[in-house]
């Protein structure tokens, strides 16, 4: 059934222990240049002959480039999305979309799957693990495989398919004045277009009500927005300095998806920049907030607290009892994971790995 597929999903293709081994094969010798030009075109996908995953054959598959800092035509690793059903009725253990990130700007290159395990603990999160990418058998590199968010994620998450899906990244190039902030504009919900994207039909006008109430009557806020796990995804932003997020200039990389209690709930993505590789706080709608190295050790937790382009930072840090759930959020991260190295042990264990 459902589950069982999802479970066994999760269990194997996300295991974080395992490096995945995928093998793409393309007939065409100009493949590289053929996604290069869909990249910059229409986005579509580029016929590969097969694809092997961990040994397992599936025939025509597709195969586009993704990512935008990430992604570069000279690069020979760049970030990949394979689509297993684009042209065949097919999967590989229940998963028809594979995700890979190239660990831009990340030396680490565990940072995304080491920040996902951390906040696995608090939140849902996509599982996330590794993969060794071979392309017509030349070795491009490791990557980080990550679980697609879409509808049957919230579905298999929280329980409930019809709720509607909001993608909080800016349409156009984020800027310190483009934010996806949950800052009323107005009414009209084509204000927003250029700030968020609809996974959903409709919710254009629910989304609107959300930033509404955030301005204008935050006491209703509990009943539209999952407080809770706003709260710790502040907590964990802050904790772990990733300022690529609702927290930093951007205020991006957050999908909401309203559940079954009509509240919608926050899933975080895009963590590899987490632990300071990201160095943009932010500040109003013009500065872009750089801080140092050492400025990012001493985040102050109460970043943005008055600053009304944060509105949902601005909105919790005036709360008397959200503010003290904030700072409990905050210490219980801190404790488990970087008081106790439960961080480090993690980081070692993936890098040994």
């Amino acid at each position: 059934g459902f589950t069982l597929t999802l479970g066994l999903r999760a269990q194997s293709f996300f295991d974080a222990n395992t490096i995945q081994d995928i093998r793409i094969y393309f007939n065409q010798p100009n493949w590289d240049y053929q996604m290069d030009t869909a990249k910059w075109g229409m986005d579509g996908y580029t016929q590969a002959d097969s694809i092997r995953v961990n040994g397992v054959v599936l025939n025509q598959v597709g195969v586009k480039y993704k990512g935008n800092s990430s992604y570069d035509s000279t690069y020979v690793k760049n970030p990949l999305n394979i689509s297993l059903d684009e042209y065949l009725n097919q999967d590989y253990l229940g998963v028809k979309t594979i995700k890979l990130s190239n660990q831009y700007l990340d030396p680490s290159m565990i940072r995304e799957v080491l920040a996902y395990s951390i906040l696995g603990n608090y939140m849902e999160v996509p599982k996330a693990n590794f993969a060794s990418v071979y392309i017509n058998d030349v070795w491009i590199g490791l990557y980080t495989n990550t679980e697609t968010i879409d509808k049957t994620f919230c579905a298999e998450h929280f329980q409930y398919s019809k709720g509607t899906f909001v993608k909080c990244n800016p349409i156009l190039n984020p800027s310190p004045s483009t934010k996806s902030n949950l800052k009323f504009i107005d009414s009209d919900s084509s204000s927003y277009f250029n700030y968020y994207e609809m996974k959903t039909n409709l919710g254009w006008n629910e989304l609107v009500g959300l930033c509404d109430s955030i301005l204008n009557s935050p006491e209703a806020l509990p009943d539209m927005l999952d407080m809770d796990r706003f709260i710790w995804m502040l907590a964990f932003d802050n904790a772990m300095v990733n300022l690529d997020s609702y927290l930093g200039v951007f205020a991006q990389n957050y999908y909401l998806y309203k559940d079954g209690t009509a509240r919608f709930n926050p899933i975080v993505w895009d963590l590899n920049m987490c632990f300071g590789g990201f160095p943009y706080i932010g500040g109003g709608g013009t500065s872009m907030g750089a801080l140092a190295i050492s400025e990012m050790q001493n985040l102050s937790p109460n970043a943005h607290s008055t600053d009304s382009f944060w509105p949902v930072i601005k909105w919790i840090q005036s709360h008397p009892t959200y503010k003290k759930m904030y700072w409990a959020h905050l210490k219980t991260i801190v404790g488990e994971m970087i008081q106790s190295g439960v961080y480090l042990n993690l980081a070692a264990a993936y890098q040994a790995l």
